[in-house]
């Protein structure tokens, strides 16, 4: 049987997938899409663009602190969104595109606090679940498969070794002209993963009905030979040619 004709029958799903900071989540998420035809929406973009409108208007301050009162009236008139002028799906903060500004350190450094607000996320989530009405659609993030959309058809939880993560972030970042040390890269992940798992607003957790996939070793052809296999496997879909 092949797995990946296989996937021409997949139903009207939703895909969510949760894990850590730089497991690959995105780059994961977005391949599936492209390949079920389904939309992807990574939520992380959304928490990644009220951080950086909270930098540049001042509401979080260079040590880290939030001013909790302004942020919430902006929210009130904040448009964060998602959009396709033809160059795919891209993040917005009204007309700017700001999705490769929201990829810097600073806004890395700064997403877990801002994250961690019941308002930031009740604001984020009411997005994604417009969206996700729609069914065929992937999203990625930390909380999409407990709290966005705990009845997602099928859940995925991503991990991989902390050592992996941090050079593949690292990489990442360096490809984008950026100047970092894979050490000062790894010490904000470990910041990340211990905010987003105590915090008390949808901490990150793994869903009980989720399937695991640990990448510290499988390259991106691995991961969607794997994903085509649980798929085919769990929505009992056979060749029908």
């Amino acid at each position: 049987m092949s797995a990946k004709r296989v996937l021409m029958h997949i139903p009207d799903i939703i895909i969510a997938i949760d894990g850590y900071s730089s497991t690959g989540k995105s780059s994961f998420a977005r391949l599936i899409s492209e390949e079920l035809g389904f939309l992807y929406l990574d939520s992380g973009a959304l928490y990644r663009a009220v951080t950086l409108y909270a930098i540049e208007n001042g509401i979080i301050s260079p040590d880290g602190k939030i001013d909790l009162p302004a942020l919430e009236k902006a929210l009130d008139g904040l448009d964060v969104h998602f959009e396709d002028r033809g160059d795919g799906w891209k993040t917005y903060i009204g007309d700017r595109c700001v999705e490769k500004d929201i990829r810097s350190l600073e806004v890395s450094g700064k997403v877990s606090p801002i994250a961690t607000v019941p308002q930031v996320r009740d604001y984020v989530d009411k997005r994604l679940r417009e969206i996700g009405k729609r069914k065929r659609v992937v999203l990625d993030g930390r909380d999409i498969g407990t709290t966005v959309f705990p009845d997602a058809e099928l859940k995925i939880f991503m991990t991989a070794d902390l050592d992996v993560r941090a050079e593949r972030r690292a990489a990442e970042m360096r490809a984008r002209g950026e100047d970092v040390k894979t050490e000062d890269v790894m010490r904000n992940l470990q910041e990340r993963d211990y905010i987003d798992s105590h915090r008390e607003a949808s901490p990150l957790a793994m869903a009980t009905d989720a399937v695991t996939l640990d990448n510290s070793r499988m390259t991106l052809a691995d991961q969607m030979e794997w994903i085509r296999n649980v798929i085919a496997e769990k929505f009992n879909l056979t060749d029908r040619d």
